[in-house]
């Protein structure tokens, strides 16, 4: 069971998916540092236990738990929330891990396309595990992340696995764009039914290895010439800033269902988070219902609204 807080009363319980590198360990080192237990759902337990020691060492006290999860598995991802729903409340979702592919068409362990399979339908399944435990919370919520690269693309439904032409680029986004048509879709459903679930959708940004905070073993960076470096502040940040907005949209209580939030600079590439805009296509409820159902075939999962 999860500790209690300093005035005695249980830790909010938060679950963050790929949180022992790039944005995840990052949500995670911000979210502990507010008091929350975070459960790790990492698909490799040494390097999540890796992550974790690091976590402590700066944020003393932190109170972490690991649970291995490949969400690119659905036996995995069924086994990893059994796991997490018998560890004690759960009271936010961080739907964070995700890949990206490679020149060659890769699938899941299911057969679905790997970054469509990996990044959408993986935690289509865990949220649909997860989401009777997250409704029994005060204030459940489920953070999906989403990407800059939704502007540029729209979901094929009709090929969702680009059998007939796969272009790695193309996948990632329609990826990215299925999370995000999800999330938002979820949230309408959640607030038809009377749910006091929230969704929210929240960005990183351009967010670069090389303008992170050093992280031993966690950040690679590469080196770069200084007259590199300087112009690629201006469009770019760092991982550690670009996971402020998932963390204040796990956290924040001004955060309401349905936003999406990203930092607030220029193209929301850079800057502090707050409520940005979405493109429309990504809020199509007639795109999200067919998603959403084809999501329930393939997984042979239906999300419990109400």
């Amino acid at each position: 069971m999860s500790a209690e807080s300093d005035d005695g009363s249980p830790r909010r319980r938060v679950v963050v998916t790929g949180a022992n590198a790039g944005l995840g360990y990052f949500v995670t080192e911000q979210l502990a540092a507010t008091g929350v237990t975070v459960v790790m759902a990492c698909r490799d337990r040494g390097r999540a236990e890796t992550a974790a020691s690091l976590v402590r060492e700066r944020v003393p006290g932190a109170d972490l738990e690991i649970v291995v999860a490949d969400l690119a598995d659905l036996d995995s991802v069924r086994r990893a929330a059994l796991e997490i729903r018998s560890g004690g409340a759960v009271d936010t979702l961080v739907a964070n891990a995700g890949v990206v592919g490679s020149r060659k068409r890769a699938t899941t362990a299911d057969g679905f396309e790997l970054q469509f399979g990996t990044n959408h339908l993986g935690h289509f399944a865990l949220i649909a595990h997860l989401l009777p435990d997250l409704a029994a919370a005060d204030a459940g919520r489920i953070i999906h992340l989403g990407s800059i690269s939704h502007r540029w693309v729209r979901l094929d439904l009709d090929d969702p696995m680009m059998v007939s032409r796969y272009r790695n680029y193309a996948a990632y986004a329609r990826s990215k764009l299925a999370v995000m048509t999800f999330g938002f879709e979820l949230d309408r459903r959640l607030r038809e039914a009377g749910s006091s679930v929230r969704s929210i959708v929240a960005h990183p940004g351009f967010a670069l290895e090389n303008l992170t905070e050093q992280r031993p073993g966690i950040v690679r960076r590469r080196w770069l010439p200084a007259p590199v470096v300087g112009p690629m502040r201006t469009v770019s940040q760092g991982k550690d800033q670009g996971a402020r907005p998932l963390t204040l949209a796990a956290t924040g209580a001004d955060v309401a269902g349905g936003e999406y939030w990203g930092p607030d600079g220029w193209f929301q590439l850079t800057g502090a988070p707050a409520v940005v805009r979405a493109k429309k296509h990504a809020r199509n409820r007639r795109v999200a219902a067919r998603l959403w159902n084809l999501s329930a075939r393939l997984t042979r999962l239906q999300p419990a609204i109400g």
